[in-house]
């Protein structure tokens, strides 16, 4: 789905808790069914790629926190 690429995190954790609550409660036919678990891998998917890519970016940014505390400790104070 295209359109899920741009789906921000809530939004897909939302339309999961929509499809797994529809499939548990019953709601789904079984030519539904094969649409909805392909939908859901996508959302699932995409939901790792942005975990994955905001871990990557706070160890980034920490990191960059940390050599400035260090590089500043060297340095005579003002």
């Amino acid at each position: 789905m295209s359109e899920s690429k741009d789906m921000r995190y809530g939004e897909a954790a939302a339309r999961l808790e929509e499809i797994l609550k529809k499939i548990e409660e019953g709601e789904v036919d079984i030519d539904e069914l094969s649409g909805l678990v392909r939908e859901a891998a996508g959302l699932v998917h995409l939901c790792r790629d942005k975990i994955r890519s905001a871990e990557l970016q706070v160890k980034t940014i920490t990191e960059q926190l940390e050599r400035e505390e260090i590089d500043g400790e060297g340095s005579p104070s003002a």
